[in-house]
């Protein structure tokens, strides 16, 4: 059988970025072409960026990212490349779309391309478009409705997009009737806890349902609140897998595949779902096999702490500097979130560009100024100490508060504080509340919720436990210093806004708020439900309650890393003027 040595990029796009994603492009190529490779494969939209939303519905940009795929053919041919086969993800136009209602103006597409010798040889657009979670295809794009097949080297490559796989019926079986031999698909895929585990056993179920090799190409990165994990995996048609990608990191596999030299009748015309076989040859005959073998390697899994606190640190990463960002502020109070996103921070961008501030009030206990200043002790990030009571006594004796506004005082002078630090010397505020405060409410608008970015918006309380626990195992482990203190984990979590006050005060203990928080937020369980799963209806009722009412809060909230299923923000849209109730 011919062997193809096939070149998957799994690399990381800027969104907008043309010019800069096309030099990433290229510097891949270069490395592709260095290892023998005689195909080589980018992830969905690397020319664009993945999701460009409403850019997608400017003229403007769609005509610069059809120029820009151009350009890049003629450079890759400048530059000797040209005879390595490339296949780049960009946006693209229907041209010969009509007009039709509920569709987007301009019919613009989810394309993949193939350049060759300085030409777009071979354009396709994706044929199955998601419109759930995360996802608005139906809103941007016309689906395509073709069957692209590539040969090359004596093999017939069938390409696909993404949602093409996750989806029954269109390109996969109408790859095994194309009787490709191997099916390539292209994706931006965005994290989600767990889904590693999905996308293998998906991957594997759609080798053998097309009959043939399937490689399964991921981006890697952040781009807003998502983010993309990489793990690109190679399947073969019996399910094994042949390579598997490291997660969270860009790179290039690179391996070699023995597959079944191309049909001299291989079908055309209209195959499954109505697809349209579209069949480019560039090279007819198979290469003989030269040097040793490429397997492309097994890279190691992570564990489901690591991958979630991995997917936390690129996420952060990614958003500051791809907003030209360098450095960053927390306000410590020695508490269990802060003392997380710390950690995550100084993984992220460095100890030396995380900037922490401890903003003491009369209620703040003499253990949670120590265990802040521990804090940064053992990261070694920037620290000062700005006390709040002179500013409270100020706003007290002109306003007299009592009660909860005298509490939530203390946080807005906080936010405050944070933002004037910001404005002045440049660094972006991170915002530490986490999943369950969020999701009932235990948070002070434009106090602790002031910031640009939330990383743990997305982690329940009780997982911030269990990562704070791992992130410092994995310290110990590598002969390092943990990074948080002890005792910020095992102290009662409390806002200290009044004396003697803890989070259970208001709250129910975090392991059963969690758990009904997941039911009714990440699966959208009614109460009845919730409460034959076991839950006091009492208890049911006063959290779904307090959700409910916090949807103003939320909106206000800034955006942060999606490891959930259903994190707040897109995932999840509710009306913040909402008179229905959920009763048991």
């Amino acid at each position: 059988m011919p062997r193809l040595r096939l070149a998957l990029n799994q690399i990381d796009s800027r969104v907008g970025d043309l010019d800069g994603n096309a030099e990433s492009i290229l510097r891949w190529t270069r490395h592709c072409a260095a290892q023998g490779a005689h195909l080589a494969a980018f992830p969905e939209m690397a020319l664009t960026g993945y999701p460009v939303e409403d850019l997608a519905l400017r003229s403007s940009f769609v005509e610069a990212s059809r120029a820009a795929l151009k350009g890049l053919a003629a450079r890759l041919a400048e530059e000797g490349l040209g005879e390595l086969p490339v296949i780049v993800g960009y946006l693209d136009r229907c041209a010969t779309a009509q007009p039709r209602y509920g569709q987007p103006a301009g019919a613009p597409q989810n394309a993949g391309a193939v350049l060759h010798k300085g030409e777009v040889v071979l354009a396709y657009a994706k044929h199955h478009l998601p419109n759930y979670g995360v996802f608005d295809e139906f809103r941007y794009f016309v689906p395509g409705d073709t069957m692209p097949v590539l040969r090359v080297h004596g093999v017939d490559v069938a390409l696909a997009i993404c949602e093409d796989l996750w989806q029954d019926g269109g390109r996969v079986p109408a790859a095994r009737s194309a009787r490709a031999g191997l099916l390539l698909s292209v994706n931006a895929s965005p994290y989600e806890r767990d889904k590693d585990d999905t996308r293998l056993e998906l991957v594997r179920k759609r080798a053998q349902e097309a009959g043939c090799t399937t490689a399964y190409l991921a981006m890697t990165g952040g781009q807003d609140e998502l983010v993309f994990d990489g793990d690109s995996i190679v399947v073969g048609r019996d399910g094994e897998v042949l390579a598997r990608a490291p997660q969270f990191s860009e790179g290039c596999l690179v391996l070699d595949l023995e597959l079944p030299a191309a049909a001299a009748d291989a079908p055309e015309g209209v195959v499954d779902d109505g697809l349209r076989i579209d069949r480019v040859v560039l090279s007819p005959e198979p290469l003989p096999a030269a040097g040793p073998e490429l397997t492309g390697g097994h890279a190691e899994r992570l564990g489901d702490d690591e991958e979630v606190y991995s997917a936390l640190v690129v996420g952060l990463r990614a958003y500051v500097a791809k907003n030209g960002f360098r450095s960053v502020l927390v306000g410590l109070s020695g508490g269990i979130d802060s003392a997380l996103v710390a950690a995550i921070a100084c993984d992220a961008v460095g100890a030396e560009n995380v900037h922490g501030v401890s903003m003491p009030s009369k209620y703040s206990s003499g253990h949670s100024r120590d265990d802040a200043a521990e804090l940064a002790r053992r990261t070694g990030l920037h620290y000062r100490t700005v006390p709040i009571e002179p500013m409270f006594d100020a706003y007290m004796g002109a306003l007299g508060l009592t009660g909860l506004a005298e509490e939530n005082l203390q946080s807005r002078l906080r936010g405050t504080l944070l933002m004037a630090i910001s404005n002045q010397e440049g660094h972006l505020v991170l915002a530490p509340g986490n999943k369950s405060e969020l999701a009932v409410g235990y948070s002070t608008l434009y106090g602790d919720s002031v910031g640009a970015y939330g990383p743990i918006k997305d982690v329940y309380k009780t997982s911030v436990f269990r990562l704070a626990r791992w992130r410092n195992r994995a310290a110990r482990e590598r002969g390092q210093t943990p990074p948080i203190p002890e005792n910020s984990i095992t102290k009662p979590p409390s806002a200290e806004l009044r004396p003697g006050q803890v989070d259970t005060d208001s709250l129910p203990d975090y392991p059963v708020l969690d758990a009904i928080l997941e039911l009714y937020v990440d699966r959208d369980r009614g109460a009845d439900e919730i409460v034959a799963a076991g839950y006091d209806p009492a208890l049911v009722a006063k959290t779904l309650r307090m959700v409910d009412a916090a949807e103003y809060k939320r909106r206000q909230y800034p955006p942060g890393t999606k490891i959930s299923p259903k994190g707040f923000g897109k995932d999840r849209r509710l009306p913040i003027t909402n008179g229905w109730r959920e009763t048991a």
